[in-house]
């Protein structure tokens, strides 16, 4: 049955519960009946015609909600804190874009924390429809969880790699502690900050970057634990996530030294902070990605914005103002640009995910309960 069809049917139906009331006289029947047949078709169809956008939801139960309200969707970005400024830029773009190509108007709830702390709120039902962590270990746990498809890294450029960055050692001014490698970290009377593996997937990084400086250097394993475990001895307090790091070293003076990501650095230069800070030659690889989550755009009805939006990031638009704000771009045009060139120290060594085995290996070797770091904390605190 069609839209048209259904006041029609209703009004035979209405007809029918009036049979019973027949007239005697044929003229004055037909007068009465069409007299109501015309009543209620201008009362259904001006119904019909007056709700038509409030009902669209009971008429077409499978519709998306894009579908049911063309001017607007809202889409919910999950990602860790240190992105915040970057998509605070881009995501107006998008929004722009968007609105010139589709006549619909996008807005964007936005969450930032630690990486493992909003991996954890996704999978406990924050409804994500995009998140973009710290890392894939991240990802694959909530997809591991049933709420993003397998492959979700290959239907993107980059193995779903968006943003990238390396680790950086920023010291006082004047570095009165003459830090200038990995292995000064370790010394006596230096406090160091960074945030805490078990909450933040940049200080995962941060952890790895230390890892691999003693790998890299020709270290063993046992050697290796030796070193970064004189360095978290020397670690006054843990924080939440890479931005409380930051905070607590520049906002409340603590520390002689703190390791964070390259790009928070530079993002705390264009602030008006005045940055001491070393980029070490043997350096790790900080690779974010991007993934929708698939059980959540399909609830929503929000698949076709969401997925425009993640292909959107690794434009050349996109990708440079990531590297505005630190983020060494993964679209090749804009890394080999001068202007980019310039702005990031070269790496020597330079140490991947892979290296070690991907994020499943690392998480069990080091991160999970009674690993590698645990081991380290527990002998910190005898």
């Amino acid at each position: 049955m069609n839209f048209w069809q259904r006041p029609l049917k209703r009004s035979q139906q209405l007809m029918n519960q009036h049979q019973p009331y027949r007239f005697r006289l044929n003229s004055l029947k037909g007068f009465v009946s069409l007299t109501l047949v015309g009543a209620i078709l201008s009362v259904a169809l001006a119904a019909c015609s007056g709700g038509n956008s409030s009902n669209s939801g009971t008429e077409a139960p499978s519709a998306s909600p894009v579908a049911a309200n063309k001017q607007n969707v809202e889409v919910t970005l999950v990602s860790f804190a240190v992105t915040k400024a970057a998509h605070e830029a881009i995501i107006p773009k998008f929004v722009e874009k968007w609105k010139q190509e589709h006549n619909q108007t996008v807005t964007f709830k936005q969450s930032y924390g630690g990486s493992g702390s909003q991996t954890r709120a996704v999978i406990d039902g924050l409804e994500a429809d995009v998140v973009h962590l710290a890392l894939s270990g991240d990802t694959q746990k909530i997809e591991k969880a049933g709420l993003i498809q397998p492959g979700w890294e290959t239907e993107v450029p980059n193995n779903g790699i968006v943003s990238k960055s390396v680790a950086a050692i920023v010291t006082r001014e004047g570095n009165p502690k003459n830090i200038k490698t990995w292995t000064d970290l370790a010394k006596d009377g230096v406090k160091l900050i960074t945030a805490d593996p078990k909450t933040s997937g940049v200080a995962k990084w941060n952890f790895l970057a230390l890892w691999n400086s003693a790998i890299k250097t020709g270290a063993d394993d046992a050697k290796a634990t030796e070193f970064v475990g004189k360095v978290y001895n020397n670690v006054p307090l843990l924080t939440k996530d890479a931005r409380e790091a930051t905070d607590a070293f520049f906002k409340q003076g603590q520390g002689d030294a703190l390791i964070n990501y390259e790009n928070e650095i530079v993002l705390a230069e264009q602030k008006g902070e005045k940055v001491s800070y070393i980029v070490p030659e043997v350096n790790i690889s900080i690779d974010n990605p991007v993934a929708v989550v698939d059980k959540n755009v399909d609830k929503h009805g929000t698949r076709e914005v969401a997925e425009a939006f993640v292909k959107y990031l690794y434009t050349p638009e996109a990708q440079q103002e990531f590297a505005k704000l630190g983020f060494r771009p993964v679209d090749e045009t804009v890394a080999q640009s001068k202007e980019v060139k310039d702005k990031f120290p070269s790496v020597k060594t330079l140490g991947t995910v892979k290296d070690y085995g991907g994020w499943s290996e690392i998480d069990k070797k080091f991160f999970a309960e009674g690993g590698i770091f645990d081991k380290i904390q527990a002998q910190k605190k005898r």
